[in-house]
């Protein structure tokens, strides 16, 4: 009904609802008719539905139209008012009509690409889901429909030529360009790729590929390749600066020993690792650390104590910090018994004092710091030593004091048990100091009295005003010029028994049974100094460390093991 007189609209509504009244998706009320969508009921109202466009588009709007300064509206009225035309006049509906029909006829010579709308809620707010409106959509458009049918057919086209150009990288053959027939490079691609013969088709210009997972295993082999080929371009980039880093050290560290200490053969012609640990695979080691230092240097030490007793430590060098690891074993907690890393020592570059360094072919060196020194035997001292010194002139702007002696002193850590009380440690048998700072004599010896004098000990003769010696008690007193009187003692000495006659001999002591314990698993020597044993060996325990490290002996041998291997009897 194409109607402009009174009455159409309301004769559209009253058809409507003899035709259609009683369907389930249409409703009618007073001023119109309401229709049930896929997204939900659309309001229609008749008044005005039946009207037509009638008006006539009159050459001076289709004038003022192109004279627009928008390219889009010109394209809208490419009418040409010169001609002269015979017939009825353009209206604004046929105009709209032809319209789209161009519309139509453009998007039939284009390839299709499908998007599905669905509408979630009335609300417009986000994250407001009604799931029976959103079924009712898809059951509507028909979506699972369309999927089946998209899986039963090809979902992926491509012409040859930009096929191979795309995948030409995943063989040998079609890289960098194909040489021969398209037709046989796409398929040699696709048979390279073991892809099905009934996943794929081949068309006259085209590749036809029915599985999307088949295209995803292209594409993922193809990101594969590029991978690879980066990975490639960066070892042989990082060996080549690795090569020029490595050759500038071997340099610098041949300039710090040069005539002032004996070296290996392979002390500096060899390659600097750097971490011998392996860090990257301990993030225990790496929680003791500060947060995102780089460690340019990590390898086992042997740290000798002012007894020099060696322990084994963890030393790492990095451009900020030298810190000295160990290793304890949990006393108390669920983890009793369980042995953890524990930082030992944190040492600031800027703090080091100097180091030191004996003239031989040893790995011995000296860490002079404000606190106390630390020496430590390190094997890769060399290449130690070199980055201590780079990293400490990048610090502090100067070098670092090198000194190279055979005699060094070493400064060492403050023991709480060797001062109590104001005084001072003293070893056995020496004399000691008193508060002025005086030794105190021993048992025996003569003490020198305020005038400088000594004072004789009791027993010792003592000259008078004359110069004469005072007999001391028990040496004979001469009374008369010729006459002695014998000597009291000598009576007494005479008559006294032999010291220790018919004693019976003392029992002797018992011997120190030493703990034992059990070896649970073999153990082979890491070191000179270690214990190596099999399992179910029975190992003497003659000191026990903090640090995880026994002494023990086994088959007269001593040496250290770790505390982890065994368990006590």
């Amino acid at each position: 009904m194409h109607a402009v007189g009174e009455g159409a609209d309301s004769t559209l509504l009253q058809k409507l609802r003899a035709q259609i009244g009683t369907h389930e998706h249409f409703n009618t009320w007073r001023q119109g008719f309401i229709v049930h969508h896929y997204a939900g009921k659309v309001v229609y109202e008749a008044e005005g539905f039946c009207e037509r466009n009638r008006d006539v588009l009159f050459a001076d709007l289709i004038e003022l139209m192109q004279s627009s300064d928008i390219s889009f509206i010109q394209a809208l009225f490419p009418d040409n008012l010169s001609v002269e035309k015979k017939g009825r006049p353009t209206t604004a509906g046929s105009k709209i009509k032809k319209q789209a029909n161009d519309l139509v006829s453009t998007l039939m010579r284009c390839t299709p690409h499908y998007i599905r709308c669905i509408k979630p809620n009335e609300t417009k707010k986000p994250r407001d889901w009604e799931a029976a409106r959103v079924k009712h959509q898809v059951e509507y458009l028909g979506l699972k429909e369309n999927i089946r049918v998209r899986r039963a057919g090809y979902a992926y086209r491509r012409p040859f030529q930009k096929f191979l150009r795309r995948y030409a990288i995943l063989t040998k053959e079609t890289w960098p360009s194909w040489k021969g027939d398209e037709r046989q490079g796409v398929l040699h691609l696709l048979t390279s790729t073991n892809m099905d013969q009934d996943q794929f088709q081949l068309g006259c210009t085209k590749v036809f590929i029915k599985a999307p997972e088949s295209i995803f295993l292209l594409e993922e082999t193809r990101d594969r390749k590029f991978d690879g080929y980066a990975r490639a371009i960066q070892k042989a980039w990082r060996k080549h600066r690795a090569h020029k880093t490595c050759g500038q050290m071997r340099e610098e560290a041949s300039e710090l020993f040069l005539n002032r200490k004996e070296r290996r053969k392979h002390s500096i012609n060899r390659s600097f690792l750097g971490d011998y640990l392996g860090t990257d695979h301990q993030p225990d080691l790496q929680l003791l650390l500060g947060k995102g230092e780089r460690i340019d240097f990590a390898d086992k030490v042997t740290k000798y104590d002012r007894r020099f007793k060696g322990i084994k430590r963890d030393l790492i060098l990095t451009p900020k910090y030298v810190y000295l690891i160990g290793r304890e074993m949990v006393k108390q907690g669920p983890e009793k018994g369980c042995t953890v890393m524990v930082l030992k020592r944190k040492i600031d570059l800027e703090k080091i004092l100097a180091l030191s360094l004996s003239t031989m072919q040893d790995d011995f060196l000296i860490l002079h710091e404000q606190q106390y020194d630390s020496l430590l035997e390190c094997t890769f001292k060399t290449e130690f030593v070199g980055l201590l010194s780079r990293h400490f002139q990048e610090r502090t702007q100067r070098r670092l004091p090198l000194k190279f002696s055979n005699k060094a002193g070493v400064h060492p850590a403050w023991d709480a048990s060797q001062k109590r009380a104001g005084q001072a440690y003293t070893p056995r048998g020496m004399p000691v100091r008193n508060a002025q700072g005086r030794r105190t004599p021993l048992v025996g010896m003569p003490v020198r009295n305020a005038q400088g004098r000594r004072t004789p000990l009791v027993g010792m003769p003592v000259r008078n005003a004359q110069g004469r010696r005072t007999p001391r008690v028990g040496m004979p007193v001469r009374n008369a010029p010729g006459g002695r009187t014998p000597r009291v003692g000598c009576q007494e000495m005479l008559s006294r028994p032999t010291p220790g006659a018919g004693r019976p001999k003392p029992t002797p002591k018992p011997k120190l049974q030493l703990p034992r314990c059990k070896a649970l698993y073999a153990y082979d020597a890491q070191d000179t100094d270690e214990l190596s044993f099999n399992a179910d060996d029975i190992i003497e325990i003659m000191e026990e460390d903090v640090s995880g490290w026994w002494t023990g002996r086994l088959r007269g041998k001593q040496g250290l093991f770790p505390n982890n291997y065994v368990s006590k009897i």
